[in-house]
């Protein structure tokens, strides 16, 4: 795709005010190569000679702005193919969104046939490293050497991005419309595929090809490039039909958030933090380590820094003897020691002891400081003393020569001419205190994602979806290891009776209900033949299971899902019948090792009992992890036809896991 995203001629097809802008956009921009209109009555547009067709023009294009209706683009895509031309924004609506849609969408992939095509349905892209634009509206973009790109599927948003005032310098924005041809992931490569962009930001409602985006993120690991992802909407292909706890758990949310970890990239949560993150990213790449500095003059600032960064997960770095030592030499024994520290007012004003203090800060084992600074207006108030503390800043970033990002409260404080004179002196300007330190969370989350990303396990299509009753379920992953309770499986009450036998004390489970725990189906703590009869026959269910009651442990859920979307969601949580209200749970994607469960595990709330919570015992890890384990053997081994799994719940006890409730629903096609 590069001639098309690096055109030296661009052929700009259609009339009207849309195909006007792109020519103005272009001139505003400084594009300094070829531009070539196409119309069939106009001589010029928009004060450029005109073309009557595309086969008229002086050569094959190496990008073209096709600017008319969907009708007319068909063709039109078809005469520049013919002619080679390097590839086509397709501007029109009215494709796959609408009902006749697919048939044109067939139709303009044979008409493009190898030839790149964005869209259709999109405003294009503005390259500003070289000053093209295939863009038919206003944007704010100016000429960068080096930036980030931003790739989303809503054109609007593309545009807003632009008009960001937060010191971000941008090399593309680009949007993929209805994606007929070139999906998200192979534009996102080729943007990243530019030795100027620096980090990649997506906005995205959902990914389609899975295999693609692997591929996305192994070029971008290859290149240490980071991406960073907005994931907005929700599919609710994954609970169709879905009869588990685990799947009222794990949406498509729960599976784009492991999705995206596992992938090596980071999720934020809004257009700010977005913004702000790539602007961290472009300046520092993901961050080694969790351990950062924060420095203001104000004790109200320092605790809403360490109130926002406890809400992140950020960790102060701890400072040293020798930190300590030279701080409290500059600042006196009326200043307490911190991190974050408030070096109070009483160096206001004098750019060297400044210099001192946040350098000395920066000394210890952070890998990132701020300092927080609220700028007054530049309409309104001069800012001499405001000068002297960024001098203060640069001096100390210079002389440690680790990174220094200046933050602001509000955004509002933080002008962008003060953060473009900011970057000119290598610091970072962050713009508020909330998204500016989602985007440090996310820096150092990028830090512990970043080895390669592990291959996904993904479900095929799944047709006659059948749902195994709990002694089958527990049979097929019995055979994986599972372990499982001593059961007899029976089919009247009578024979329950009979099984119950000498086992002591009993569990009696009517079969074929999915939810057994809130129709009356699982009565506890039943001894002897005659309990067990007369508690069969009040259920008269068609079959029954009778086991051995298990002791009182710790209960956990292991739920897998098939996600379209994302492939295979593995739930671990808190479990039990109040699995829901609990909400106590981590997603993976599948496959996963011991250390990924483990360090899931230890993510839940309910980790502290796990590990034994005041003078408990502590419960075996790793028959948990095995259980898991087996329970992940079935998906694999079941090639794609497992549609969910649920064990809920698993006692985990000082000396084993059981299972002693099981469903699987999956398709039989193999």
């Amino acid at each position: 795709m590069t001639r098309l995203l690096k055109p030296r001629s661009i052929a700009v097809i259609g009339g009207g005010a849309w195909c006007e802008a792109v020519i103005e956009g272009l001139r505003r921009m400084g594009y300094v190569w070829d531009v070539w209109p196409v119309h069939p009555r106009a001589a010029q547009v928009a004060g450029v000679r005109a073309y009557t067709r595309v086969e008229d023009l002086p050569r094959a294009p190496d990008a073209a702005f096709v600017g008319v209706n969907r009708m007319a683009t068909i063709d039109v895509v078809r005469a520049l193919a013919a002619m080679q031309a390097g590839g086509a924004v397709c501007f029109a609506s009215g494709f796959s969104e609408t009902g006749d849609g697919r048939m044109l969408n067939a139709g303009l992939l044979s008409a493009a046939g190898e030839m790149p095509v964005i869209g259709p349905n999109c405003y294009g892209f503005i390259n500003a490293l070289d000053r093209a634009a295939l863009w038919p509206d206003i944007h704010g973009l100016t000429h960068v050497t080096r930036g980030v790109a931003i790739l989303t599927q809503s054109s609007n948003i593309a545009l807003n991005l632009t008009m960001q005032s937060r010191g971000l310098p941008i090399g593309y924005v680009a949007t993929a419309g209805n994606q007929a041809q070139t999906g998200l992931a192979a534009i996102g490569a080729a943007l990243l595929a530019d030795e100027r962009v620096t980090a990649l930001g997506l906005h995205v409602e959902g990914f389609g090809d899975l295999d693609a985006l692997q591929a996305l993120a192994r070029q971008a690991q290859r290149l240490g490039k980071p991406v960073v992802v907005l994931k907005t909407g929700r599919s609710e292909a994954a609970q169709v039909a879905a009869v588990s706890h685990t799947a009222s758990l794990a949406g498509s949310d729960a599976g784009a958030e492991a999705l995206i970890a596992r992938l090596g990239m980071v999720r934020v949560s809004s257009l700010e933090a977005l913004i702000e993150t790539l602007k961290l990213l472009h300046f520092t790449g993901p961050l080694p380590v969790n351990q950062i500095a924060c420095m203001s003059c104000s004790g109200g600032e320092a605790s809403l820094v360490a109130d926002a960064a406890a809400q992140q997960g950020l960790v102060f770095a701890p400072l040293s003897e020798v930190q300590r030592d030279r701080l409290g030499a500059l600042l006196g024994p009326m200043v307490h020691l911190s991190n974050p520290l408030d070096y109070h007012t009483f160096i206001w004003g004098e750019t060297e002891k400044m210099a001192e203090v946040f350098a000395d800060m920066m000394r210890g084992s952070a890998v990132l400081s701020l300092l927080v600074a609220d700028f007054p207006r530049e309409d309104r108030c001069p800012a001499p003393s405001w000068d002297q503390l960024v001098a203060a800043a640069a001096q100390a970033r210079e002389q440690v020569g680790m990174p220094l990002a200046v933050i602001s409260s509000i955004p509002d404080t933080m002008s962008e001419a003060r953060a473009q004179s900011l970057i000119k002196l290598g610091l970072i300007p962050l713009c508020g205190l909330e998204a500016g330190l989602e985007a440090v969370r996310a820096a150092v989350t990028l830090g512990a994602v970043w080895p390669r990303p592990a291959p996904l396990f993904l479900p095929v299509d799944q047709a006659d979806l059948r749902l195994l009753d709990e002694g089958e379920a527990k049979a097929a992953l019995g055979a994986e290891g599972l372990d499982l309770p001593v059961s007899h499986r029976v089919r009247d009450a009578e024979a329950a009776a009979r099984a119950a036998g000498n086992m002591g004390r009993v569990v009696l489970k009517a079969l074929g209900m999915a939810h057994k725990s809130g129709q009356g189906g699982v009565v506890l703590g039943l001894e002897g033949a005659q309990a067990v009869q007369e508690a069969a026959q009040a259920m008269a269910a068609p079959g029954y299971l009778v086991e051995e009651q298990i002791a009182d442990g710790v209960e956990l859920l292991i739920g897998v899902l098939a996600d379209p979307a994302h492939g295979y969601v593995l739930t671990l949580g808190a479990g039990g019948v109040l699995t829901e209200l609990w909400a106590d749970t981590v997603s993976r994607l599948l496959p996963v090792d011991a250390d990924d469960i483990r360090s899931a595990l230890n993510c839940l709330r309910i980790a502290p009992r796990l590990a034994g919570y005041r003078g408990g015992a502590a419960v075996d890890i790793e028959a948990v992890v095995a259980a898991v384990l087996a329970v992940q053997s079935y998906v694999i081994a079941a090639q794609g036809q497992v549609a969910e799994v649920e064990i809920n719940p698993l006692i985990a006890l000082p000396d084993r896991a059981v299972a002693v409730d099981a469903l699987i629903r999956r398709g039989e096609g193999r």
